[in-house]
């Protein structure tokens, strides 16, 4: 039976990258994202990172072996917090040669956190590992952390880190992160027109 489903689920990966290859323009994939975190049964304390690592490579090599060549390759990780038991993500790390970019995952809860605190030991954790470009790929701030002044923050590391951008989060199932006010529609808006203006 484990022979006859890894087959199954080899098929499926050539289906698969055959038909992302058919569709010929760029098109971004991740897989098992926040693997640092404890919540999904590839994450860490359920799934070993050298399971982690060898799935990986193992689906970027049967996409190659397609000629699936439009592939971005997005390995994404959960902010580092040590107090949660969320690890660096070093150990997750299949390699340069198997990534195109990084995306990390966080979200501003109290009003005192700021990007460089959110987001910077795990932006210097990645660093250590690759110069791959970096893409904020869920974030989002909660009306009591105070959204217009986090959006601001955002934009502005964002800048200072020289990081591709990030990806707003709007809803989950116990939380609300929808924009909530006037002032943060506007701010959002001000962080959508600075950041796709280009530099002077």
């Amino acid at each position: 039976m484990i022979g006859t489903a890894s087959a199954a689920n080899h098929d499926y990966l050539r289906s698969y990258a055959s038909a992302v290859k058919a569709f010929g323009a760029r098109v971004i994939l991740s897989f098992g994202h926040e693997m640092n975190g404890y919540w999904y049964s590839w994450s860490h304390r359920h799934a070993s990172p050298t399971a982690f690592v060898a799935a990986w490579r193992h689906i970027v090599t049967v996409f190659r072996q397609q000629g699936a060549g439009n592939v971005t390759w997005l390995w994404t990780v959960n902010i580092i917090d040590k107090r949660s038991g969320i690890p660096s993500p070093a150990r997750w790390w299949p390699g340069d040669s198997y990534v195109n970019w990084v995306g990390i995952d966080g979200y501003y809860f109290k009003p005192a956190w700021t990007f460089a605190s959110l987001f910077g030991p795990t932006i210097k954790a990645i660093r250590a590992l690759t110069l791959d470009p970096v893409l904020i790929t869920e974030v989002a701030a909660s009306p009591a952390a105070g959204q217009p002044a986090k959006i601001a923050d955002l934009v502005a590391g964002v800048r200072a880190y020289g990081l591709l951008g990030f990806v707003w989060f709007d809803a989950n199932k116990k939380r609300h992160w929808r924009l909530s006010s006037p002032a943060a529609f506007a701010a959002y808006h001000r962080a959508a027109s600075s950041l796709t203006r280009p530099r002077s």
